[in-house]
């Protein structure tokens, strides 16, 4: 059996699908115990059905600073002292420049960026000293798409955030780094109410693109951001590409 995660404690928002429900799996298959939030009460009762006795399933809207405090409570409640906590909750939209509402800017920014923001204050006075964050930015950081400028601004405030974090947490040696994905395999590939069509379009434009040859996987994101947590000791304020070579690496589309 694997134990390489034994008697670490974590928590992962958004962790009811895709990335942060492979990162869940492959924490608690690693002997860790973990607290997961989510808002979608679909996802929250799969999530309870599939996982075991070591994961504290929350519906926890990371966008209300309520729901964030509660969650802390309700984390010092089950878990006490965390060894490491992934902020992976987000929102994505695709929407074009003069189509984009003031409700649209709001949501991913109170989802992605505030949301973000208090839940590291909120949650880390219960990280261990020597403990970790890690937050999901995106390849978005460092590219431009067209129709997702308000969700590359969110997700570019994060990733200023986690050398910020980095700066300030170094007294406790806790260590906040990011995980930035590319085209990854997920229900909604990481754009909210797109439509099976979209979805279809958008992977194949992944394949195309990245200069890998395919879109990556949950469990491959998942990877990068635990060897973060708890493998690269001597990293903080860094963000690692899980992208394929999408960012970084100029390659003949196949």
């Amino acid at each position: 059996m694997d134990s390489r995660y034994a008697g670490k404690k974590a928590v992962v928002t958004g962790g009811t699908i895709g990335m942060g429900l492979a990162t869940v799996k492959a924490l608690l298959a690693g002997g860790a115990e973990v607290l997961l939030t989510g808002r979608n009460e679909k996802n929250l009762e799969a999530a309870r059905r599939e996982l075991g006795p070591r994961a504290h399933v929350v519906r926890s809207d990371t966008s209300s600073l309520a729901d964030i405090e509660a969650l802390a409570r309700t984390v010092e409640e089950k878990l006490g002292r965390v060894d490491f906590v992934f902020i992976n909750a987000g929102v994505a939209q695709l929407t074009p420049l003069g189509k984009v509402s003031e409700a649209d800017y709001d949501d991913m920014f109170n989802v992605n960026t505030k949301g973000a923001y208090f839940t590291v204050q909120k949650l880390a006075p219960l990280v261990r000293d020597g403990g970790s964050f890690v937050f999901t930015t995106s390849v978005a950081n460092v590219m431009g798409y067209p129709g997702m400028s308000v969700y590359s601004g969110t997700k570019a405030a994060v990733r200023s955030f986690a050398q910020g974090f980095a700066a300030e947490l170094l007294s406790r040696n806790i260590r906040v780094n990011a995980v930035s994905p590319g085209f990854i395999k997920t229900p909604t590939l990481g754009v909210a109410k797109a439509t099976p069509e979209e979805l279809a379009a958008f992977e194949q434009e992944g394949n195309t693109v990245t200069p890998m040859g395919r879109i990556g996987t949950s469990e491959e994101v998942a990877r990068a951001a635990l060897f973060l947590a708890f493998e690269a000791t001597f990293t903080t304020g860094a963000e690692l590409p899980v992208d394929g070579g999408l960012a970084y690496v100029n390659a003949p589309h196949r």
